[in-house]
């Protein structure tokens, strides 16, 4: 089998990721077929189709890949990363290629057919600890750079499983949009000597408009300059450049804030397809002490976007980067603060 490679364009500095293994993807999995239809891989009793468990809440003498778990972590059957390889990239003529290097894990966040939105909060908190917990053990292999978690929901999202889920992919570079606003947030804190995130939240606690939902741990917001229609941001209040310094406390919280607004979108939108991703701290942030390190450290803070699919991009956004959004997002903020009395 052939090994992944990276590929960097080098006029948009993006690199895509090349995997013919993705191809093997069960294509038979529908997510408008009746659970009675489709086989679901991710069940209890299932266990033995998905590759051994990395992590599982199990009752202690619950036996590893068998029934009796709340949630399991298994690595993917169709990797679009592999552990395999070296970091170190090589001139493909005028490009810029390297190895596939990386990890690509599942959270299957329950072992029934509810949605993580309809899950008790402490479950929800448990399955975010999950997160934490994979990623403290990832940042370990110091060939990666930055490791990415991300859920999506529903077909026209990119999910081919309705069995609720979250992924976890480990990369050898950091993202170049991860890397741009580590970059603008670092110009904010050395510019005005202020962090950026807590200048946000002060300012839309104070504006009172775009504001859907907040707890004592976090605010969630429709972004001032939002791409997509109902799109929402979740931010914490107790700064942190990294996701993996989250208490139980922080779990909690951020589980009932995700619930809350994921009840309020489906209410609003009829239960719709959407993505949430992580936007985390590189993991030099973590590791290091150089002077790089220590100002992401100081000007960074992770936090997750919500963004429902309801549209798909264009030429124009593909051709400009610009995104059209037809709904101002204090008009977003209203609706679904309104949509519970």
């Amino acid at each position: 089998m052939q090994q992944p490679e990276l590929r960097r364009d080098p006029l948009r500095d993006t690199w895509t990721i090349f995997s013919e293994e993705r191809r093997r993807r069960p294509s038979e999995y529908h997510f408008q077929q009746s659970a009675d239809a489709v086989f679901d891989p991710f069940a209890p009793g299932h266990e033995k189709s998905t590759p051994p468990e990395i992590l599982a809440l199990r009752p202690e003498n619950s036996e590893a890949n068998s029934p009796g778990w709340k949630w399991r972590v298994v690595p993917n059957r169709y990797p679009a990363l592999r552990i395999e390889g070296r970091p170190e990239g090589r001139p493909d003529g005028i490009f810029d290629a390297m190895d596939g290097l990386g990890a690509h894990e599942v959270v299957i966040e329950t072992c029934d057919s509810l949605p993580l939105e309809k899950l008790p909060v402490a479950h929800v908190a448990s399955v975010l600890g999950a997160w934490k917990q994979r990623i403290l053990d990832l940042t370990k292999d110091v060939r990666f750079q930055y490791i990415c978690v991300f859920k999506n929901h529903g077909p026209l999202a990119g999910a081919t499983l309705s069995h609720a889920h979250s992924q976890i992919v480990a990369l050898p570079l950091v993202p170049e949009l991860i890397r741009r606003m580590c970059t603008n947030a670092a110009q904010y804190f050395r510019w005005k000597g202020r962090h950026w995130f807590r200048d946000l939240l002060l300012h839309e606690e104070q504006v009172n408009k775009r504001v859907v939902f907040e707890n004592s741990g976090f605010v969630v917001l429709c972004p001032y300059a939002s791409r997509f229609l109902f799109e929402m941001a979740i931010y914490p209040r107790r700064l942190s450049a990294n996701f993996q310094t989250c208490t139980e406390h922080d779990l909690n919280q951020l589980a009932e804030a995700l619930q809350a607004v994921l009840l309020r979108m489906n209410l609003a939108l009829e239960n719709p397809a959407y993505n949430i991703t992580l936007l985390n701290g590189p993991l030099n942030a973590v590791r290091e002490a150089t002077p790089e390190a220590l100002l992401i450290r100081d000007s960074w803070c992770w936090h997750l976007e919500i963004t429902p699919r309801l549209g798909t991009l264009a030429g124009f956004e593909l051709g400009t980067g610009f995104h059209i959004n037809t709904l101002l997002p204090e008009d977003a903020a209203r609706h679904l603060r309104e949509v519970i009395g």
